[in-house]
C-alpha cells in the first residue's frame, strides 16, 4: 500500500470539511439565514396575560446573539413547542439594551436590566413565570447535558403548571 499524495490528502480533507458544514461557518450569511429566533415581548404583563388566559406559565429565555446553546433550546425545544403546543415562550437579549420592555411593576425597561434585575445573567436560562413576574419552577440554567434537557424542561414544566393551577389568577 502506498502513502497517499499530498494532493489526494487535501482533496479527501476538503470533501471531508464540505459535508461537514465548513461552508456554512466560512459564510456567515448562511449561518445567519438558519439562527431561530423567538419573539421578543414588549410588555411582560401583556405576555404573562395571554399565557394565563390558557392556564399556562409564560417562559423566557434569556439569550445572547451567537450563543450556540441558547440557539440548541430554540431549535430543538421551545420553537418547536410553540409551533405545536401554543406553548408562551419568549426571549430576552442579554446584550439588549435599546429596546423597550414594559416590566412587571409597569414601568419602562430594557431586557438587559430587567434579566439583571433578576440576576439571570448566565445564557442559556429558563424562567418560569406566573401572571405576576413570580417564578414558578426552579430556572432551567445552561445545557449541562443536551440529552437530557428534554426532560429537564418537561419537569419544569409540569411544576410550573402545577404550581399556577394553585395560585390565583
Amino acid at each position: 500500500m502506498t502513502p497517499a499524495s499530498p494532493l489526494h490528502r487535501r482533496r479527501f480533507f476538503a470533501t471531508l470539511a464540505g459535508g461537514l458544514g465548513l461552508p456554512a461557518l466560512l459564510q456567515p450569511s448562511l449561518a445567519l439565514a438558519k439562527d431561530s429566533r423567538l419573539p421578543t415581548p414588549a410588555s411582560l404583563p401583556q405576555a404573562a396575560r395571554a399565557a394565563a388566559a390558557q392556564g399556562e406559565p409564560l417562559l423566557l429565555l434569556v439569550s445572547l446573539p451567537g450563543c450556540p446553546y441558547c440557539e440548541l433550546v430554540r431549535r430543538n425545544y421551545l420553537l418547536p413547542m410553540r409551533q405545536q403546543q401554543g406553548l408562551h415562550a419568549w426571549q430576552l437579549s442579554l446584550s439588549d439594551r435599546g429596546s423597550a420592555l414594559t416590566g412587571f411593576d409597569g414601568n419602562p425597561t430594557s431586557p438587559a436590566a430587567q434579566i439583571s434585575a433578576w440576576q439571570a445573567g448566565f445564557t442559556p436560562t429558563l424562567l418560569f413565570l406566573g401572571p405576576q413576574g413570580q417564578e414558578l419552577a426552579e430556572r432551567l440554567v445552561g445545557v449541562a447535558v443536551p440529552d437530557f434537557y428534554g426532560a429537564y424542561l418537561q419537569d419544569r414544566l409540569v411544576s410550573a403548571r402545577q404550581a399556577f393551577s394553585v395560585r390565583p389568577v
